[in-house]
């Protein structure tokens, strides 16, 4: 049965993520309530109303499952815990084992193994002799990541071409905590797959975004990525694979590495709206954040087509000066993040330029 109109949605997290997902909402009839520790965030300048708790305040959760027909989230480190106890009272959607999954990158990889889809060879590593072992079985290259909590480039080493031994303190400088080393991976392109699951079971996927990363942190997304049909194909496929396994319901971000022969190697899931996605509000019918809003709230999905090429980048930090000349473009869709203040490495808004599909 779906939401009626009028009915609120309470949303984990308050950044521009969840900033998109109000308005999306809005749109579509509903009030939105966002639960998030810092005042006057992103979302909260365009959701009906703020809770200013931590996620995991015992008290606010139960206040936002209070007044909340359903619950949803705009990034992946939201506990477990707290997404478990709010489902009993209250729908959340993406379900929590979505984010036991995706708050690991071992347990990711091998949920991902599990079902078929391959990924980057890796090795779980908790110590320094851990290390030296992996990096010797991976020819002395690779790339150290915590396990958890990294994003955009944080909490990585990178490892090329060194001989085994000799990383005493590595662990501890890397602070003392659950860590993978995953192989290099010899591709030639990034490509990215936004998808949706209803909770009837029904699935829509966007075509697949061509993303290029700077300094960990994604740049730009192209469309159409310069891949064939049938890798094309086969990102949707996993993604649909993905979807189903995990019960799933809302929008989800795939990254995927393809290779020369034009294989695909997953690289991660985020059981989010994502940002190689924001080009869906400008050149889709329905964009990601209303598609993810219609599954949470049992809609029928939208149609994921596309009706413009386009390039969507980021404005990261100073970028955010280039606005009076991206705004003096005729075919550019300019969309700012509500942010005081410009940081190194803070994303401040996008944009997205469109052309005539070829």
């Amino acid at each position: 049965m779906s939401l009626p109109a009028g009915s609120t949605i309470g949303i984990i997290g308050g950044g521009q993520l969840g900033r998109m997902l109000a308005m999306a909402a809005a749109r579509l009839g509903y009030r939105t309530i966002v639960l998030e520790p810092q005042p006057d965030c992103p979302a909260a300048q365009v959701a009906n109303r703020q809770i200013t708790a931590a996620y995991d305040d015992t008290a606010a959760l139960a206040e936002l499952a209070a007044v909340s027909a359903v619950v949803t989230y705009e990034f992946e480190n939201v506990p477990v815990m707290a997404a478990s106890a709010l489902a009993v009272t209250v729908p959340v959607y993406p379900p929590a084992r979505a984010l036991e999954v995706a708050q690991d990158r071992v347990a990711e990889k091998k949920f991902l193994n599990g079902i078929g889809i391959p990924t980057a060879d890796f090795c779980p590593v908790d110590n320094d002799d851990e290390l030296t072992a992996a990096l010797k079985k991976f020819d002395g290259s690779g790339i150290l990541k915590t396990r958890r909590m990294g994003y955009d480039g944080k909490g990585q080493r990178v490892f090329r071409n060194m001989e085994t031994g000799g990383f005493a303190g590595t662990c501890e400088a890397m602070g003392n905590v659950p860590l993978i080393l995953e192989s290099f991976v010899a591709f030639e392109r990034e490509i990215s797959v936004i998808a949706a699951r209803g909770i009837d079971g029904s699935l829509a996927a966007y075509d697949p975004a061509e993303n290029v990363h700077r300094d960990g942190i994604l740049h730009s997304s192209t469309l159409p990525a310069r891949i064939g049909s049938e890798t094309a194909a086969a990102a949707q496929a996993a993604a649909a694979e993905i979807l189903a396994a995990l019960d799933y319901v809302g929008v989800i971000g795939i990254e995927f590495f393809v290779l020369a022969d034009g294989a695909l190697l997953a690289n991660e899931i985020a059981p989010r709206v994502h940002n190689s996605g924001h080009w869906t509000e400008a050149a889709c019918i329905v964009s990601q954040f209303e598609q993810h809003i219609r599954a949470v709230a049992g809609l029928p999905l939208g149609n994921p087509g596309r009706h413009f090429d386009c390039v969507m980048e980021n404005l990261i930090g100073d970028d955010v000066l280039r606005v009076p000349a991206l705004l003096a473009e005729p075919d550019l869709m300019l969309h700012l993040y509500g942010k005081a203040e410009a940081r190194p490495g803070r994303k401040m808004g996008h944009f997205t330029r469109m052309s005539r599909r070829r």
